[in-house]
């Protein structure tokens, strides 16, 4: 639509609504985990950069956490180096590691960066080596099947976790109106890398930050119910309890949890946002129906 044909009585209103959530979250922090359809469809990428700018200006300071397992993998296949998984999460001996840097914190990092800048902010992009901001472990997955006694501890190379985040150079660069965008890796007291789930390394940074809010798009509309209704508004208590009944499972769990963490660690509220719509950021933040599911520790 032309800007110029839309009802300025809508406009209006918009903004109308959108002032007090402005006034609310002004000076306050925003950790973003940008991925799947947000980062790989040309208009929700760019409404994805616009979104981070305009949050920028109003006041707000956004903090970007970016995935990229889709271009590792294709990079990977390109070089001929197979790709194998173990409980969702790639195997990563020292060549993988080597691909995961690349396109974590070059190619993907460096291309968010430009795309924000390119809508007028001011983007510096990081990853977790950078300053040593994230220390990681390496990650121990178990794998138990019913005919053996204990679990087995298998080997899955450099993937980590978080052992520890330092914030400073982060909020050094908000205080001085950049956006950090910042890839999921992080290094040990030895100086090895690992890749870590970005998901797990935005509620991290977001509960260090002491953010306001910590929002994780995905490719689903929210969290549902039976009836494929979107369930939002929950307190941990009640997101406690749909993970015990079974109403979340599979694929859903760990980023409920990640969100459900951040919460419980000290973030205002948690947001899972449908990233294939349009400014589903903005939606999500200055309206009052949103596009997701939030998470608070209110009773």
């Amino acid at each position: 639509m032309n800007p110029t044909s839309r009802d300025p009585k809508v406009v209006v209103e918009v903004l109308s609504e959108a002032l007090p959530y402005i006034q609310q979250f002004s000076g306050k922090t925003v950790v973003v985990k940008y991925g799947g359809n947000a980062m790989t469809e040309d208009t929700l990428i760019n409404s994805f950069a616009r979104d981070i700018v305009l949050m920028k200006e109003v006041g707000i300071n956004p903090v970007v956490v970016h995935g990229g397992g889709p271009q590792i993998g294709s990079l990977l296949e390109k070089l001929n180096i197979e790709s194998r998984f173990v409980n969702g999460m790639r195997v990563t001996d020292s060549q993988t590691m080597d691909v995961v840097e690349m396109v974590l914190g070059g190619l993907v990092n460096k291309s968010i960066v430009n795309l924000i800048n390119q809508s007028g902010g001011k983007a510096i992009g990081l990853t977790g080596k950078d300053g040593a901001q994230i220390r990681a472990r390496q990650l121990k997955v178990e794998h138990q099947s019913p005919e053996m006694t204990a679990p087995e501890i298998i080997d899955i190379g450099h993937v980590g976790e978080v052992e520890s985040i330092s914030t400073d150079l982060i909020e050094m660069l908000a205080a001085r109106d950049f956006i950090p965008v910042i890839a999921p890796i992080g290094v040990d007291d030895e100086g090895h890398s690992y890749n870590i789930n970005a998901d797990l390394v935005a509620g991290k940074l977001a509960e260090a930050l002491n953010a306001e809010k910590l929002m994780l798009l995905t490719n689903v509309a929210g969290l549902m119910n039976g009836e494929g209704e979107v369930l939002t508004g929950l307190s941990t208590l009640q997101v406690d309890a749909l993970i015990a009944d079974g109403t979340i499972y599979g694929g859903m769990l760990p980023k409920i949890r990640c969100a459900l963490d951040a919460v419980k660690g000290g973030v205002n509220s948690a947001h899972i946002i449908d990233g294939r719509v349009p400014h589903a950021v903005l939606l999500e933040i200055f309206t009052n129906a949103g596009v997701g599911t939030l998470i608070t520790d209110a009773s």
